[in-house]
């Protein structure tokens, strides 16, 4: 059995970060409004090579913060998109604590936190369809190259880390794959998973392990002591007859 958790935390420096983004996270330069430009460069370096950084992006939003006259609602929409593909890390709430009242009423903020929700309640399929029957949602990700792929595996780490097999129809809906989509086993397989029987088998791993629970309750010695029984004392008067 893996002892790794499939749940890790977004990295604090991804291995392909340039060294002038670096600097400018690491030092002063990133509350300079007039970086701003290359650190949306740098999203948009992301956005087409399938690569994420949380940091970076937060200090974009944090510039925009500090200056208003700065804001590119495009950029916050593809900085939410990545943080989507984050998920189940905190990342999106991240980025939202870093908006603006007006920004966060964005209509299509709005529809990002949407689909953020049905991720996280895993609404998989309900996800699926909000996503492909509304034309705006699939253009708002559109600059994102390979989100689609970057949510199913999303999806199939949920997955993971809950089931130790499921039915292959079943996780075929959940990851928006069709019948005869022979892109779904490719995608299986090259995540280590076994497809038999139209049964997907999930091997063992940190997360979907049955755990031994053991409860322990702090009892004070005094409370063990049993109270000594009261004792009711009856006075009898005795009465002569006379």
């Amino acid at each position: 059995m893996n002892n790794d958790s499939l749940l890790f935390p977004s990295p604090l420096i991804p291995p392909s970060r340039p060294e002038i983004i670096q600097s400018l996270i690491d030092g002063v330069d990133r509350y300079n409004p007039d970086n701003v430009s290359i650190l949306e460069e740098y999203l948009a370096v992301q956005l087409q090579n399938e690569e994420y950084d949380l940091m970076a992006n937060l200090a974009i939003l944090k510039l925009y913060q500090f200056n208003p006259h700065l804001v590119n609602e495009i950029v916050i929409n593809n900085i939410l998109v990545k943080a989507l593909t984050a998920i189940p890390n905190p990342d999106f709430n991240l980025c939202l604590y870093l908006l603006q009242e007006g920004a966060l009423n964005d209509e299509n903020v709005l529809k990002l936190i949407t689909l953020q929700q049905l991720l996280e309640q895993a609404r998989y399929q309900e996800f699926w369809d909000t996503f492909e029957k509304d034309e705006a949602y699939r253009e708002i990700a559109s600059e994102a190259i390979g989100f689609e792929n970057a949510i199913r595996k999303v999806i199939l780490t949920a997955i993971c880390m809950t089931y130790h097999s499921i039915s292959a129809d079943l996780l075929r809906s959940y990851l928006n794959f069709t019948n005869d989509d022979d892109e779904f086993e490719s995608f299986i397989q090259s995540r280590e998973l076994i497809i038999k029987d139209n049964v997907v088998t999930i091997p063992t791993n940190y997360d979907n392990e049955a755990k031994p629970t053991v409860i322990r309750e702090n009892i004070k010695f005094e409370q063990l002591k049993e109270k000594e029984p009261k004792i009711k004392v009856v006075k009898v008067v005795a009465i002569n007859k006379i």
